[in-house]
């Protein structure tokens, strides 16, 4: 029972029992028979307030034992020990016969103070197990219920009495119990375990609690009982399940976010040896993802405000969810912003996810009725679906990430499968990017030149600098490989003032040597140097530092660059050609053209783009009775063009330039249109700046290499 093992006196095993001085009289001895009489000696009482000599019979008993006999013991009722005085039984047998008597008397109120001291601690323990608000049991070797306290009978909602000799198992789920530390806590190998496990209520429903079990021994250090304190966690179970979700849920939209995502990713591309089934099974699980993003969110946004963004991005949560979800092998999850994906584990192949993404287009296709607004968007999906074992979780979602964006690149609402091709060419891209500022210091990078020809007299009037990358894995690269990249990341702004002083430094060593030719240099302009740099401030040194005359220097742009919207690249333009510096329009006829603009840009030079000269590859139609042929159509309507594009820049003051010129057919007719000069194969192909030193020794061109 509890009383005999718990309370405020209760002893432990290995523990030396001593008792406070005003205790020590309850233990007296008493008498025993000697051996081999048939019960114990009696004698008369005598009378009050004298003394007598013991009884016959305690007189043989003693003669026949020589000694007073132990009292009768009283045990531990924790560990069994025995609670007797024996200071007080030492001095009742140093007092001989003579106080036999006495101690008689004594034996009797001891026994009775230490019965009432029992009864004291066994209330102490009694009210400290009824009122304790923790759950206690009370539990036998054989895992049956002896006595449990009022706050354990109430969790589980049943009363007191009825629990007794309830099996265990009964009230707690036995599975789920530690294999290991049960068995051991039982056979005594352990002194307690802690387990949060459920408990079954009488009304059905179950409660999260926190169970301590521990062993008690009796006197000998064998297991004898075991004690069950049980705390209820239900609140803090609920509390976490929330948190939980809080953390792998979207607040907004409630799915799952980029962390469950994750979790499951993670799980279905887990190795085939932490999986459970057979191996050769495992190896041919495949999984897919559809990666989602929503065009033009940004601009519903600031016109319509945040609110009416976060009820469509809800809308279409909801959408999503019941059109994909739902199922064990599909997951909808919101990766943030305007960013949803559905995750497709054990899939079929990349048919199965094609599929998918049409049918979410599809979804999304239909109108939004969104807080009084009838919102009509799109969607861009990237997708990618391969073996398990051929990909990594995050490998996975980069390249369905890269997917999506070249969606959007070829055209918006639309899917997109992946294509390992064009994954390593945008591998490719982005290592050259990261590897342009460190290439510009170890000075990878070169300059070859290409003549700048007048076609009225073949003599070498400038030379076009053209930046090459020589890089220690991919080769020479020419600049269309590499400028995009420097001008999204900013690196064309380093590499364009050394290119810019490279070719200054050049052109002076030309002048030196040929001072009679005045060869000028051409060099490109991004339009991010004007706008990231000083570009007056970088000419301005450069033509210092190198000795070259202004007007030996020609920068080029783009005519989308120095048309397009926003006027602050004229104030640069206006300031160089103040300076004396040659501009020209590089690309004409590809951007704006807006021509009346023109007429008041500090321009000097307009180059032609490539695609007009295209129709000048054959030779000049002749007089032909007939139909003209579709080709010859638009070859004479390119010469119309190309005149009037020359005529036009003539009639303002400035030059023309053709580029791209491979036969001596197209030289000779853009001659004939009024072109001032000319640069292409036909003439000489880029090369280092010796190459136009030796053309300018000549005194004319190498044609075509002659």
């Amino acid at each position: 029972m509890p009383g005999r093992n718990e309370g405020a006196d209760a002893h432990h095993p290995g523990v030396r029992h001593e008792e406070s001085p005003r205790h020590r009289h309850l233990a007296s001895p008493v008498l025993e028979p000697a051996a081999g009489t048939g019960g114990p000696a009696t004698a008369p009482a005598p009378a009050a307030g004298t003394t007598t000599a013991p009884a016959a019979g305690a007189t043989t008993a003693l003669g026949a034992c020589g000694t007073l006999a132990e009292p009768e013991l009283l045990l531990c009722p924790t560990c069994s020990a025995p609670l007797t005085d024996d200071a007080h039984r030492d001095r009742g047998l140093a007092g001989g016969s003579g106080r036999a008597a006495e101690g008689s008397d004594r034996e009797g109120a001891g026994t009775d103070r230490l019965l009432a001291a029992l009864r004291a601690s066994e209330s102490r323990f009694r009210a400290a197990f009824c009122d304790a608000v923790i759950g206690m049991a009370l539990i036998d070797a054989e895992d049956r219920i002896i006595e449990v306290n009022p706050a354990f009978a109430t969790l589980i909602g049943r009363g007191v009495g009825e629990l007794a000799r309830t099996h265990l198992h009964e009230i707690i789920d036995p599975e789920g119990m530690p294999d290991r530390l049960f068995p051991e806590l039982v056979h005594g190998e352990r002194e307690r375990f802690r387990v949060e496990k459920q408990l079954k209520h009488r009304e059905g429903h179950t409660v999260w609690s926190k169970v301590t079990v521990s062993l008690i021994r009796d006197g000998a250090g064998d297991p004898l009982y075991t004690l069950a304190l049980v705390e209820d966690i239900t609140e803090q179970r609920r509390l976490g399940d929330r948190l939980e979700y809080q953390a792998l849920h979207d607040p907004l939209t409630r799915l799952p976010n980029r962390a469950y995502f994750f979790e499951r990713l993670d799980a279905a591309c887990l190795a085939p040896d932490d999986r459970p089934g057979p191996a050769e099974a495992a190896d041919e699980r495949r999984v897919g993802v559809c990666y989602l993003d929503l065009d033009g969110f940004a601009a519903i946004n600031e016109a319509l405000g945040h609110h009416i963004g976060d009820q469509l991005l809800i809308a279409v949560a909801t959408r999503l969810r019941r059109g994909f979800d739902g199922r064990d092998t599909h997951l909808v999850a919101r990766m943030g912003g305007d960013e949803f994906a559905v995750l497709v584990t054990d899939s079929l192949g990349s048919e199965q996810l094609t599929e998918l993404a049409a049918r979410i287009l599809e979804v999304l296709e239909r109108p939004f009725d969104v807080s009084g607004h009838r919102l009509v968007i799109t969607a861009s999906v990237g997708v990618v679906e391969r073996s398990v074992h051929e990909t990594t979780p995050t490998d996975l979602v980069k390249d369905a990430d890269a997917t999506l964006y070249w969606s959007k690149a070829d055209g918006r609402a639309r899917w997109t499968l992946y294509d390992p091709d064009r994954g390593a060419h945008q591998l490719t891209r982005q290592l050259l990017a990261t590897a342009l500022r460190p290439a510009l210091e170890r000075r990878e990078f070169t300059i070859e030149y290409q003549p700048l020809v007048g076609l009225a007299d073949g003599a070498v009037h400038g030379a076009e600098a053209l930046v090459r990358w020589r890089h220690p894995r991919y080769g020479t690269l020419s600049p269309d490989r590499f400028i995009p990249l420097a001008e999204e990341t900013g690196a064309i702004v380093p590499l364009g003032t050394w290119v810019l002083e490279e070719s200054c430094r050049q052109a002076r060593q030309w002048l030196t040597e040929f001072p009679d030719t005045e060869t000028f240099v051409s060099v490109n302009l991004a339009a991010r140097q004007i706008w990231d740099s000083d570009i007056v401030a970088d000419v301005a040194r450069a033509l210092e530092r190198t000795g070259l005359p202004a007007r030996l220097l020609q920068l080029e742009i783009t005519e989308s660059a120095l048309l397009g919207p926003g006027g602050r690249p004229l104030q640069a333009l206006q300031a160089l050609a103040d300076m004396g510096v040659r501009i020209a329009i590089d690309d004409f006829g590809t951007g704006y053209s807006n021509l009346a603009y023109l007429s008041r840009l500090p321009v000097h030079v307009l180059k032609l783009d490539g695609t007009f000269i295209e129709g000048f590859r054959e030779p000049a139609p002749t007089d032909r009775p007939g139909r003209p042929e579709l080709r010859s159509r638009r070859s004479d309507a390119d010469e119309q063009i190309v005149g009037a594009m020359v005529q036009l820049a003539h009639t303002l003051g400035l030059t023309v330039t053709a580029e791209g010129i491979e036969s001596a057919a197209q030289a000779e007719r853009l001659r004939l249109t009024g072109c001032d000069t000319a640069q292409g194969w036909y003439f000489a192909r880029p090369g280092e700046a010796e190459l136009v030193a030796a053309i300018l020794r000549e005194g004319r061109p190498a044609l075509n290499g002659r």
